[in-house]
């Protein structure tokens, strides 16, 4: 059972490209490659582990609150759905 403190809210989707299954999101806290996150929105659910992350087109092992990044996601998001950290 996941318990509210195993996970802590680190960003939203602004942007997703749907042919590429490539979501832009806009961090609050640090995401790195390897990391377990969750993404919820209103029709959207679902666990995955990123496997890449990219600014500019450029992979990047880990990436800073503050920053927006581009996520290859295992399922389609929408704008506005909350990414979390699995802690």
């Amino acid at each position: 059972m996941l318990l509210e403190e195993d996970i802590i809210e680190i960003g939203s989707v602004t942007h997703f490209f749907s042919k590429i299954n490539v979501a832009i999101i806009d961090l609050t806290a640090p995401l790195s490659v390897g990391d377990r996150i969750l993404i919820k929105g209103p029709t959207t659910d679902f666990e995955q582990v990123v496997e890449s992350i990219q600014i500019e087109h450029t992979n990047i092992q880990r990436a800073e609150g503050g920053q927006s990044v581009g996520l290859k996601l295992a399922q389609p998001a929408k704008e506005r759905d909350v990414v979390y950290k699995k802690l």
